[in-house]
């Protein structure tokens, strides 16, 4: 029988991967010139200020000298990396790919990270799930047609999914320990200063623009501090292999939005690895509920 607290949790990490899905495509409307590096470095920056005001209003920012920093520390540099690698990706493969191929792999390195780390034992539907989003993820890299495919934009964006993973295990031991508010707010804001050097020398006269001003505050205010409140909430309730694996709902928005928005064009096997991946999520998430209402009957 599935748990009340495991359910909801499972829904609290699907709300923050569809936040996610939006951030190749708030990418692409940033004007000509921008830096994919200043991008990530921003997001990191106006999200960890809003997670920061947060926690400090809740008054939750307390006995940091008794705190373990060295997974903080850890996950700083995990999410700060994840950010370089995947808005390069991204900048050099195009949305759909890069953000299916960047989060399509994390399943695999998610599933290995929490079984050695935690002990856990991911059940048939995260096994099927994660063998369903390889295959789809390699069929859309190896498809041809409209979409360029990058050899560099795939490789950074496999490593982009490593570092999500590993970031998730990180986070997950922290939230057994803290409140989320405050865990949030010293990843992100300790990610910032990690990544903060990358604006030292950078053109950044493209911020003046009122598009690129918006583009960031979506960024670090929608897809960073809201989407991390709402994943750190779920990752307390789930397993990381699993928090991992939801997020797929992230490429499937991604995707979407790269289609009917940005007008790309996926051929008939791209289109084909894109719906792998998607059963795979409703394979994981829609048998859960299942369970869920059996149980309550």
């Amino acid at each position: 029988m599935q748990k009340e607290g495991s359910h909801s949790g499972v829904w609290f990490v699907l709300g923050a991967a569809l936040l996610w899905g939006t951030t190749g495509t708030a990418q692409a409307f940033a004007p000509a010139g921008f830096d994919p590096k200043v991008i990530g470095a921003l997001r990191l920056l106006v999200g960890g200020i809003a997670l920061l005001s947060l926690a400090l209003y809740r008054r939750e920012l307390t006995g940091l000298r008794d705190w373990n920093w060295l997974p903080i520390l850890l996950a700083a540099a995990f999410t700060a990396s994840y950010q370089l690698g995947f808005f390069a990706a991204v900048a050099r493969t195009g949305v759909a790919v890069g953000t299916i191929v960047g989060i399509g792999s994390a399943p695999v390195f998610g599933g290995f990270l929490g079984i050695v780390f935690r002990g856990e034992r991911p059940g048939p539907r995260w096994f099927m799930a994660t063998a369903l989003a390889i295959i789809g993820c390699s069929l859309l890299s190896l498809s041809g047609g409209e979409i360029a495919v990058d050899p560099l934009g795939i490789l950074l964006a496999i490593g982009a999914g490593a570092a999500y993973a590993a970031y998730t295990l990180m986070i997950k031991g922290l939230l057994e320990k803290q409140s989320p508010n405050a865990v949030m707010a010293l990843v992100v804001c300790t990610g910032a200063i990690m990544i903060s050097p990358v604006l030292v020398n950078c053109d950044l006269n493209w911020l003046l623009q009122p598009r690129s001003i918006g583009v960031v505050l979506h960024l670090g205010l929608a897809t960073m501090a809201l989407s991390y409140w709402l994943f750190a909430r779920g990752l307390q309730a789930v397993q990381v292999s699993t928090a991992v694996t939801l997020s797929l709902a992230e490429p499937m928005t991604a995707a979407t939005l790269g289609i009917l928005v940005l007008g790309e064009r996926l051929n008939t096997q791209a289109f084909f690895g894109i719906s792998l991946i998607l059963i795979g999520l409703f394979v994981l998430v829609l048998k859960r509920s299942v369970v869920k209402v059996e149980g309550t009957v």
